[in-house]
């Protein structure tokens, strides 16, 4: 097993589910083998601690790191500011640099709070929305991370989020007082989301979703909801906390012509480093003082310096369209090389982050874990999702998809010969976020 899944085993003892995060799980991708932890990470590399050096062309440390792993400019401006101190008494003048660049990204916005991850920030965004407004209800559609105010949509019906995050979530912790206070609609979907309209209306104090996340969103929907929020009187959340800063330097609101009242970003905003941003309109984010929000960490320095050196260089470099066209570049290979082996699969996702899936009926999750064993045996951590980072160069990619057709062969030989189970060296990997990367 060698120590770096030794160390797992351990893990797995004094660690609920063995890691911290759901989704770096290795059993999502090849149990048994896929690397638990790592020793070092640069670029696109990753060195476990057995010393074995992996290309990383899968969720690339769950896309948190958008300009590829310890980018030497955001490392410079984070050891200078650990150097100076990260914390005192007063609080590091980059939290107002940073909150007037987010505003000068965003017109519409006016004041920013922060945190320090994407859960967090929702759930003080779903805060402020509630005091802002006077009510308790929230519509949404999508994953919004494991506060309360959101599993609470599983305690009215134990399937609510089946569609938005994980099959049947058990709102186990969650208080039976929030019951009914969040209701879901489906992603895009004008439908479900009028009938929560038509049933719920004045009562909904916010309508949250995510503006673009498995591709673009139908011409119109989005100047719906808007348009809804509007008459109701509701503030509209839109959560970018994936979307943010891969596509266009800020949110990808910005290139789809409707502004929320508040908008979530963490994740690429800082490559790497924790740091979480609630953005918004005056009328909104002051709701923050009526009702108590506020933590130690929230002002510590390296998050926000973080932040200012990713986004600086995002905008320097043009870095958006890069991810774009390199996530397009590889969704086009999977395509073209699944055609040439005869495969089915299916593709979805925004340009800097494309997904995608075989369909090989009841040995479809046995195929995709041989493809991502016979990716593993070429030196690439590789799964049906891609997050697309500026270290992703074009000769990277030509050898993740050169290695990608050896697979898709091995893969197509397995399932004629009616044995992609028994080429597997361990288990099949286990079903898990039906958005993997979060």
């Amino acid at each position: 097993m060698g120590r770096t899944n030794e160390l797992y085993e351990r893990a797995r003892k004094v660690i609920p589910g063995g890691t911290q995060l759901l989704s770096k799980r290795p059993e999502l991708f090849l149990p048994g083998e896929w690397p638990a932890y790592f020793r070092r990470a640069k670029g696109v590399e990753v060195e476990d601690l057995d010393g074995r050096v992996f290309v990383d062309v899968s969720i690339h440390a769950v896309g948190s790191c958008p300009l590829g792993y310890a980018d030497p400019d955001v490392e410079r401006a984070v050891v200078d500011v650990i150097r100076a101190g990260n914390m005192a008494s007063p609080s590091g003048p980059e939290e107002v640099e940073l909150a007037e660049l987010l505003c000068e990204l965003h017109p519409w916005a006016e004041m920013v709070r922060y945190t320090r991850g994407g859960g967090e920030s929702m759930a003080l965004a779903a805060r402020v929305a509630r005091a802002a407004s006077g009510r308790d209800l929230i519509a949404f559609s999508g994953y919004h991370g494991w506060h309360d105010w959101y599993i609470a949509a599983n305690l009215v019906d134990g399937h609510a989020l089946d569609a938005h995050l994980l099959p049947d979530i058990d709102p186990s912790g969650v208080p039976e007082s929030l019951r009914g206070s969040i209701v879901p609609f489906l992603d895009c979907d004008r439908e479900t989301f009028d009938a929560v309209v038509a049933r719920h209306g004045e009562r909904l104090a916010a309508i949250v979703l995510e503006p673009a996340r498995y591709g673009e969103p139908p011409a119109g929907w989005l100047q719906h909801v808007r348009e809804t929020a509007d008459r109701l009187g509701a503030v509209l959340v839109f959560d970018e906390i994936t979307s943010g800063f891969r596509r266009t330097v800020g949110g990808a609101h910005l290139e789809l012509g409707v502004e929320p009242d508040v908008a979530v970003y963490a994740k690429a905003m800082s490559n790497g480093y924790p740091m979480g941003a609630v953005i918004g309109r005056r009328g909104v984010l002051e709701a923050a003082e009526r009702s108590f929000v506020s933590s130690t960490y929230w002002s510590e320095r390296i998050g926000p310096t973080a932040a200012l050196a990713t986004i600086g260089k995002l905008r320097e470099h043009d870095v958006p369209a890069r991810l774009c066209a390199t996530g397009e570049r590889m969704r086009a290979g999977w395509r073209q090389l699944a055609s040439e082996h005869g495969l089915e699969i299916a593709t979805k996702g925004i340009a800097p982050l494309p997904t995608f899936s075989l369909d090989a009926g009841d040995e479809s999750r046995a195929a995709m874990t041989l493809y991502t064993q016979c990716m593993f045996d070429e030196g690439f951590l590789a799964a049906g999702g891609f997050y697309a980072s500026y270290a992703h160069t074009d000769e990277v990619v030509d050898r993740a998809l050169a290695a990608s057709s050896r697979a898709f062969a091995r893969v197509r030989e397995a399932l004629d010969s009616g044995s992609a189970r028994q080429a597997l060296r361990g288990e099949i990997a286990h079903s898990g976020p039906s958005r993997r990367a979060q």
